[in-house]
């Protein structure tokens, strides 16, 4: 290896390590949700969050937020001159009511704005944002359920937006249950598990760099054939992270 790239590698690892510090910073906060900090065990975001190199200020979507508990520890990594974009589609905000009401009833996330819009117009912008992730919900943009108000999406309009609305150099995250090797998106329907040679594959494909990933959320013990709903395996599947960014 040459002193150079040794060098840049270096740089990447103190880099990664300071963010890491403001990140746990941001989960040491005194007024936490409990369900937030019992959800750190598991989501570990101290060891995913560093790896969009986020800075203050800067202007962050989360796409599908549920609850938001990555949209408030982003909020307070951008500081108060940053911006979050809390994203959720009606079938979104349904599923996650408890936790919207526990989130902002009698609270005020700073710098976190909610926004309710659905997959085919996300109102993004062009060139608006230093970075956006999709934590366990990019499957979802495969996945069909009419009955439960779930409809089909548009992948090439969904992945073209975030696409564009990002700037030059901007990151693009997605955390999400691993399916079987070589499944493709089939278990995205049923086991709402997604193949990570898919995922990397279909996002290079809307013009999308891969940057990096992380086996920070690897479970050798989830075998990958039930639903991430089952209690064997609920809160704990094997879950890869994927970096791009946009050229």
């Amino acid at each position: 290896m040459t002193k150079i790239k040794l060098l840049i590698l270096t740089l990447g690892l103190s880099v990664f390590i300071a963010q890491a510090a403001t990140v746990e910073e941001a989960m040491n906060k005194p007024d936490r949700l409990q369900g937030d900090i019992e959800r750190d065990a598991r989501s570990h975001p101290e060891a995913v969050i560093p790896l969009l190199r986020l800075e203050e200020g800067d202007r962050v979507a989360d796409i599908w937020a549920g609850g938001g508990y990555y949209s408030e520890l982003l909020a307070d990594v951008v500081g108060d001159q940053g911006e979050v974009l809390m994203i959720n589609n009606a079938a979104y905000k349904q599923f996650s009511v408890q936790g919207l009401a526990e989130r902002f009833e009698g609270r005020d996330p700073i710098g976190v704005l909610v926004r309710e819009r659905e997959a085919e117009d996300l109102d993004l912008g062009e060139n608006q944002l230093d970075a956006a992730v999709i934590i366990m919900s990019y499957h979802d943009i495969y996945h069909v359920d009419e009955k439960n108000g779930w409809r089909a999406i548009d992948s090439a309009s969904f992945l073209s937006q975030i696409y564009t609305a990002l700037k030059p150099g901007g990151r693009f995250l997605i955390v999400d249950h691993m399916a079987e090797p070589g499944s493709g998106k089939r278990d995205a329907q049923d086991l709402h598990r997604i193949d990570i040679a898919f995922a990397k594959k279909d996002i290079s494909s809307y013009g999308f760099k891969f940057a990096d990933s992380s086996d920070a959320l690897r479970n050798p013990d989830d075998d990958h054939a039930v639903i991430v709903f089952d209690p064997k395996v609920r809160g704990k599947t094997d879950r890869f992270i994927l970096v791009f960014t946009k050229p």
